[in-house]
């Protein structure tokens, strides 16, 4: 079974000497993310993140179908991850790896039960018709931090997005094209992010935002999904060794000043990406029929 490259011994000692004299072998400081960089498709809806190595895209997609029985008053949202064998020696087309089946569950966790997204304004006829939103995840890179730049391409890509308007006649519906109407925002009602630490030495030290090599030397990890008003909407920690509940506290402390960071710096990039695409509204639309 493939898997992931291992450090040699005299690299996790080198690692780990390092970091109990407060040095990160990148530079960084304990509490620092690695570089941040979000673009955004042509289509709506599809983002790119890198942070450090680690790339991940995200797409989001609208379709109409019947509502689940039990939800008629809803639509519904999904989330689908695929690694790409490219990412790393450990991935492999059609088997699903234990680094897959968390990062499923935790995104589920964090977007779609903390109700980010507002299901019911998917609705469109009461048991009969709604919206599908599906956004897929795909791992290029792995170089660490899989959960936290996943968790980013999703919320960026589905504030991003807009589904298309309809136009419902007693039980009919019509789909209407971008130039019969104009598209229409998803209803987010907060935005999560999460903050992946790891932890060494029993909590001692800790790590935001490990990349690979620290992730293969930590003695475990504890993920926190918040949003930039400090409402946390889980809290995560997959074994490892025991840590203090106060570490905790601090977790959550520290968690909050990189989710409103992050928050800030998906706004701005939202902002930018609006502006490009605002050429001019009615005057710009009689140019490019001019011109074809």
């Amino acid at each position: 079974m493939p898997r992931e490259a291992e450090l040699s011994l005299n690299e996790r000692e080198f690692i780990l000497k390092a970091l109990h004299e407060n040095v990160r072998l990148d530079g960084r400081a304990f509490d620092d993310f690695r570089k941040l960089d979000l673009t955004f498709g042509d289509e709506p809806g599809f983002t790119d993140v890198k942070l450090g190595k680690t790339r991940v895209i995200a797409r989001v997609s609208a379709e109409v179908m019947a509502p689940l029985p039990d939800r008629k008053f809803d639509g519904i949202f999904n989330i689908v991850t695929e690694f790409s064998p490219m990412a790393s020696p450990a991935f492999e087309v059609g088997r699903q790896t234990d680094a897959e089946v968390i990062l499923s569950r935790i995104l589920e966790k964090a977007i779609r039960r903390s109700s980010a997204l507002d299901t019911e304004s998917l609705c469109i006829i009461a048991g009969s018709k709604c919206f599908q939103i599906r956004a897929d995840v795909h791992v290029v890179d792995h170089d660490g931090g899989l959960i936290d730049a996943s968790c980013i391409a999703v919320v960026a890509a589905l504030q991003h997005f807009r589904r298309p308007d309809v136009l419902v006649e007693g039980e009919k519906v019509t789909v209407l094209s971008t130039r019969e109407r104009e598209p229409i925002p998803l209803a987010m009602l907060h935005h999560p992010l999460c903050v992946t630490i790891s932890y060494y030495d029993s909590g001692a030290i800790m790590l935001v935002d490990a990349d690979l090599a620290e992730e293969q030397v930590r003695e475990g990890e504890i993920i926190v999904t918040m949003n930039k008003n400090g409402e946390v909407c889980q809290m995560v920690k997959y074994g490892g060794t025991p840590v203090d509940a106060l570490a905790l506290l601090d977790c959550t402390t520290l968690a909050l000043k990189k989710v409103q960071a992050m928050t800030k710096y998906i706004h701005q990039k939202l902002n930018e990406d609006a502006k490009k695409r605002d050429i001019g509204g009615l005057m710009a639309e009689l140019t490019a029929e001019n011109e074809r």
